[in-house]
């Protein structure tokens, strides 16, 4: 009977064991992104004589093959077709969503081209901030929400991919209704770290920049969040990050959206009119502990927003 207790009680053990760090790095810094996607993804459609040439594809479907080559960016993906083509057709292999397919493509010849009445992206770049390193392992997390191609509205799926120094030139405020955002001078040969994986809580890589004199502060927990003053870090002027003030009013569990506040800082408001994009990933900080990170602003009053709980970046930070 004993050793049968014992094995029940092993079988509960949870499956991940998470080894992040009690204290870690805020960040706050704007950074540049540039991730290349793994394959090409469909963003629209464009006529060729008079016509769509869909093919019965879809925005959002994501062409990773021509024939037997594997492909990822549309230098490959032209190359490929041209080795590739017969009878003006192409055999294209198509992820969609979790879904594999093969699709026997039409395309129109012209001149010494072919035209495939595609548009397509290889990649995409942007604007963010840094919400925190990991001292310990040097697992960056940032954003706190996905990177979705705007037309299509799909995840991008990252074969590599990296963060790197910008700085913010000016600022378009948010107003009722309307999202602003940051506007940025890029450093792109400044790399901060490698981008592995985009998930629905952020951004993940490696940081790879020196950090041996940076501050670290407590990891705080659901339970540690009280409603009332907090702050965020952020960068509104070129690469001078600082601490403004907010207030929280509400908190709940589950994957997002954790954290509900106001910004109160005059001086961030009136410099923003709330929360912008480019802030997301903005850590907040209460009582000495870094709770969570920003990572949407509600439109009709963008003086108040919502963050994700630092737990659950960190956890997905750690996760392969």
């Amino acid at each position: 009977m004993k050793k049968f207790l014992v094995f029940l009680l092993l079988l509960v053990f949870p499956l991940y064991v998470f080894a992040y760090s009690s204290k870690i790095i805020a960040g706050g810094e704007s950074i540049g992104i540039d991730i290349k996607s793994d394959g090409i993804l469909i963003v629209g459609f464009y006529r060729v004589n008079g016509k769509l040439n869909q093919n019965d594809l879809k925005v959002g479907d994501v062409i990773y093959k021509v024939g037997d080559i594997l492909v990822s960016s549309i230098s490959e993906l032209t190359s490929a077709v041209a080795d590739n083509v017969a009878d003006n057709k192409v055999m294209l292999g198509i992820k969609r969503d979790n879904e594999f397919f093969d699709v026997l493509f039409s395309l129109y010849k012209d001149g010494d081209n072919y035209r495939t009445g595609l548009y397509v992206k290889d990649g995409l770049s942007g604007i963010g901030t840094l919400t925190y390193i990991d001292p310990e392992t040097k697992i960056y997390g940032a954003l706190g929400h996905e990177i979705v191609e705007s037309a299509s509205m799909k995840r991008i799926e990252v074969k590599t991919g990296s963060i790197f120094r910008s700085s913010v030139t000016t600022i378009e405020p948010s107003v009722k209704g309307y999202a602003g955002t940051k506007n940025a001078k890029f450093y792109s040969s400044d790399i901060y770290g490698s981008i592995v994986k985009n998930t629905i809580k952020g951004i993940y890589g490696i940081y790879t920049k020196d950090i041996s004199d940076r501050k670290t502060f407590d990891v705080g927990t659901f339970n540690d969040i009280k409603m009332g003053k907090a702050y965020i870090y952020t960068v509104i002027d070129k690469d001078k990050k600082e601490e403004f003030e907010i207030s929280i009013d509400n908190k709940k569990s589950g994957n997002i959206k954790n954290i509900h506040f106001e910004i109160t800082d005059e001086k961030l408001l009136d410099k923003t009119g709330g929360v912008v994009q480019g802030m997301s990933g903005s850590p907040i900080i209460q009582g000495g502990k870094i709770i969570g990170a920003v990572t949407h602003v509600i439109v009709d009053k963008p003086s108040t927003g919502y963050g994700i709980l630092i737990t659950n970046m960190l956890e997905e930070g750690e996760k392969s």
